[in-house]
């Protein structure tokens, strides 16, 4: 038997065949300097994509207006509306409180304190959506697409201008009590220093593997007369020139090497993970990878988890992005599900 909602509206049945064929979501991926959208299929596969520059833009509501725009224009070009969105999931570069949907606080890119985004994008698209650090959601991708496909427990590395972890444990990520698990951006090791760190400043570590740090070391050790590159050189050229063996562009890699190399051996011992996926701009460098691999080999024979590329790159992100909607969706569906049985049974008893 049909049954019809109250009001001038189509059987429930013939809604639920629309809702599955024209249901979509939409992962967000928060950048100090770009902002991506991409809009995806139940299934997971990707019906287009959006971009824009965030450069200069700091505040949470321009960001959140900007996405709203990006939304729009992606259901304009595949003939949808909002009413055909299921849930969205956005990754923001810092400590974010997924259960309040709160970003606590972001690199010194952004500089957001305790923002509400979860609330602010529920309230302008009308959707569930989820929050969580950006580096989790890469984690997320690579497990759900990625290299880490197959693998229970991991360690995603996101090296770029800063350092950090999504930390993966029997397949669900683990954050911590205080939402700061994988900031080993701040983590102590052989040659970092102890000093304080400043409110929005770079970690220890990230003083010698993150972005800015190599180039800090480049600019340390550079000579008019030695150096085959500019003192303003990246670190993906110093990395480049390391591989023409360039004997300051090596030591520059094998300091930020050595040092990441001894965070994974030390984090293998304490969670025991097989694999260790590096991300980001730099971690994905060919020569990084495989000096890190060579220092980890030499530390312990029976401490050797496999160290590999990550497999999404820069897709990573708003893969995880994707599939954590996808996973709201499902879930917010299922609520609905059960409510609609609960009314259907109350009104058969009647």
């Amino acid at each position: 038997m049909v049954q019809y909602r109250s009001g001038n509206v189509a059987p429930i049945e013939e809604q639920e065949i629309k809702s599955v064929s024209h249901a979509f979501v939409v992962g967000v991926d928060i950048g100090g300097t770009n902002l991506r959208l991409a809009l995806a299929a139940m299934d997971g596969s990707i019906v287009d994509r959006w971009a824009a520059s965030t450069v200069g833009i700091r505040e949470p509501h321009r960001i959140v207006q900007m996405i709203c725009e990006g939304v729009d224009a992606l259901l304009e070009k595949s003939s949808a509306t909002r009413g055909d969105l299921r849930a969205m999931a956005a990754g923001a570069p810092g400590i974010t409180d997924t259960d309040r949907g709160i970003v606590i606080a972001t690199s010194y890119l952004m500089g957001w304190k305790d923002i509400p985004l979860r609330a602010l994008l529920e309230a302008e698209l009308g959707v569930p959506a989820f929050v969580d650090n950006d580096v989790n959601m890469a984690a997320l991708g690579e497990h759900a697409a990625g290299v880490a496909k197959d693998v229970e427990s991991f360690v995603f590395l996101a090296i770029g201008t800063g350092v950090g972890a999504g930390i993966v444990l029997k397949g669900e990520l683990f954050r911590g009590d205080e939402w700061i698990a994988g900031e080993i951006g701040y983590m102590l090791v052989p040659g970092a220093s102890t000093a304080p760190v400043e409110s929005r400043q770079p970690g220890a570590l990230e003083e010698i593997v993150g972005g800015e740090g190599i180039r800090s070391h480049w600019k340390k050790i550079w000579s008019e007369h030695g150096a085959t590159l500019p003192q303003d050189a990246t670190a993906t050229q110093i990395f480049d020139r390391a591989q023409e063996h360039d004997p300051l562009a090596r030591a520059v890699l094998g300091l930020a090497s050595r040092t990441l190399a001894y965070a994974i051996y030390n984090l293998s011992l304490v969670l025991n993970c097989p694999l260790f996926v590096l991300g980001g701009g730099i971690g994905m460098h060919p020569a990084f990878g495989e000096a890190v691999r060579e220092v980890v080999c030499s530390l312990n024979p029976r401490v050797q988890p496999s160290v590999l590329a990550s497999s999404l790159g820069t897709e990573a992100q708003l893969t995880g992005a994707v599939f954590q909607a996808i996973r709201i969706a499902k879930t917010a569906d299922s609520s609905v599900a059960i409510e609609r049985e609960a009314l259907t049974g109350l009104a058969s008893s009647d």
